[in-house]
């Protein structure tokens, strides 16, 4: 079962919340132990900048149209 939710705050804490419907689908109930996998889903706006190139985005772009064949 895979399931997408946001981590919450819940006092000092950060929690996950399993939608019903998953829950229903998984059958499981609270007091149930269950293991997750967590992978953080990187948003763009985060990764904006981070990879660098060896060339001006102008250069990839000349590099393309000259690959057109114009």
């Amino acid at each position: 079962m895979k399931v997408g939710t946001r981590v919450r705050r819940i006092g000092n804490s950060l929690g996950i919340i399993i939608p019903k419907e998953e829950a229903d689908k998984g059958k499981i109930k609270e007091g149930d132990v269950v293991e997750i996998e967590l992978i953080r889903r990187i948003d763009l706006k985060e990764m904006f900048g981070s990879v660098k190139f060896r060339k001006t985005a102008q250069e990839l772009k000349d590099e393309m149209r000259r690959e057109w064949g114009d």
